[in-house]
């Protein structure tokens, strides 16, 4: 029973650093990157598609991304929709067959911008973290009367060593993602 809390809080926890890993993979360093458009939404005959369904994404250069749809009438909502997408800072162009991204340099301001945000987005990681650890501290309680006292107690230390691995886990990656943001 208490097994089974802490493999369903250790499985939701990876996913969350999962998902924070992620999110720090779409703000953008110096480079282009095609994980940067992961998480953009086309308007698609009025229903909104992932940008990677819609198109196939190639880095031709170090801050150029071209992006060859599949359908050529979605060009322009394609184009529109990168131009919408807020903390990218690119100016899509399209020449009727492709669209080309080129990413602007990053001020030492703008990286700044950028850190704060990763920063931001990490601690709502976090927190998601320690809600997953609230839930299953629940769940531990409510076995009280199954289980003796000394279980639940070896159990919740269990649970907090697990959260404190997967909130560094978290920390570990948001390092990272501010090392490669302030690198020039």
């Amino acid at each position: 029973m208490i097994a089974d809390v802490l493999a369903d809080a250790g499985a939701r926890m990876d996913r969350a650093v999962e998902g924070a890993k992620d999110d720090f993979a779409t703000v953008r360093t110096g480079r282009a990157n095609p994980q940067l458009f992961q998480k953009i939404l086309v308007d698609y005959y009025g229903t909104p598609t992932p940008l990677a369904q819609l198109a196939s994404l190639n880095n031709v250069e170090a801050r150029t991304i071209v992006i060859t749809p599949y359908d050529k009438s979605a060009l322009k909502a394609i184009e529109q929709a990168i131009r919408d997408t807020p903390n990218l800072g690119a100016n899509p162009s399209n020449d009727g067959t492709i669209v080309r991204v080129t990413m602007p340099e990053l001020t030492q301001e703008r990286r700044k911008e950028y850190v704060k945000l990763v920063r931001t987005k990490g601690e709502d990681h976090k927190v998601h973290v320690r809600g997953i650890r609230r839930k299953a501290k629940d769940d531990l309680d409510a076995l009280k009367n199954e289980v003796g006292e000394d279980e639940i107690s070896r159990g919740e230390k269990e649970l907090d060593a697990l959260t404190r691995a997967h909130v560094d886990a978290i920390d570990e990656a948001l390092k990272r993602k501010e090392t490669e943001l302030l690198e020039v």
